[in-house]
C-alpha cells in the first residue's frame, strides 16, 4: 500500500530542491533549450551506473543507464503496487509516445523497482508490458546498489514493513530522459502533461538524430 503523504512529500521535496538550485530551469515553461521539463546547467551524469536487467526473456545482463545512439532512454523509479503516481506517470508516457507516431520506436523505457521484495521479475515485466512495447525491468536486491543509482539521479525511496504486515512505500516521482552518453537531458516532475512530454521527446529526438 502506498503511503501517499510520504510519496508526495518526497516528490515535492525533489522538485523543490531542483527548482531552487542554481542553474536549474523549469518545469512547465519553455527554457532556452526549448524544453518544458526541468533542465540543469550542469546535467546529471548516470552513464556509469548499472543495475541488473531482470526483464523476462531479456539477456539478463547489467543494464547501463544510457540510450542507444539516435534514441532516448526514459527512466523511472517506482513499484508495481503503487495505486496512483506510478500508473499515472506511465500512462501519460504511453499517451506521449502515441503522439510521436513512428518516432516512438526510438524511445526506450527502464523502470527501476524500489520494492524488489514484492516486484519479482515476472511481475515487473508484466506491469511494464501494459504500458510500453520496449522496456527494461530493472531490479536489484542489493540496497546499496539501489541507493547508489537513486543518488546518481537525485531520486529517493523508502519501504517500511509494519508489524501487522502492511507495506508502506514512499518514493520521489521524477521521470528522467537520458541520452546515449549517459547525460540526463530533461527531468519531468509528476504531473507533467502528455503534451509536454511529447513536445520534449520530439525536440530531443531531433537532436539525437542530428
Amino acid at each position: 500500500m502506498l503511503h501517499l503523504g510520504g510519496a508526495i512529500a518526497l516528490a515535492l521535496a525533489a522538485v523543490l530542491a531542483g527548482c531552487g538550485a542554481d542553474g536549474v530551469a523549469g518545469p512547465g515553461t519553455t527554457d532556452s533549450t526549448g524544453l518544458r521539463g526541468i533542465t540543469r546547467a550542469d546535467p546529471l551524469q548516470v552513464g556509469s551506473i548499472s543495475l541488473p536487467d531482470a526483464t523476462v526473456g531479456g539477456p539478463g545482463e547489467p543494464f547501463h543507464f544510457r540510450s542507444a545512439p539516435g534514441e532516448l532512454l526514459v527512466v523511472y523509479f517506482g513499484y508495481t503496487s503503487c495505486p496512483d503516481v506510478c500508473p499515472t506517470t506511465l500512462a501519460d508516457l504511453r499517451v506521449a509516445r502515441d503522439m510521436l507516431g513512428g518516432d516512438a520506436r526510438r524511445i526506450d523505457l527502464a523502470m527501476v523497482t524500489v520494492d524488489p521484495e514484492r516486484d519479482t521479475p515476472e511481475r515487473l515485466s508484466a506491469y511494464l508490458a501494459s504500458f510500453a512495447d520496449r522496456y527494461h525491468a530493472i531490479r536489484t536486491t542489493d540496497p546499496e546498489a539501489l541507493r547508489t543509482a537513486e543518488q546518481a539521479f537525485g531520486a529517493s525511496s523508502r519501504v517500511d514493513r509494519l508489524p501487522d504486515g502492511t507495506v508502506e512505500v514512499a518514493h520521489s516521482a521524477t521521470t528522467y530522459v537520458v541520452g546515449s552518453d549517459g547525460t540526463v537531458l530533461v527531468e519531468w516532475p509528476f504531473g507533467t502533461s502528455p503534451e509536454d512530454l511529447a513536445h520534449d521527446l520530439r525536440l530531443l529526438l531531433g537532436g539525437a538524430s542530428a
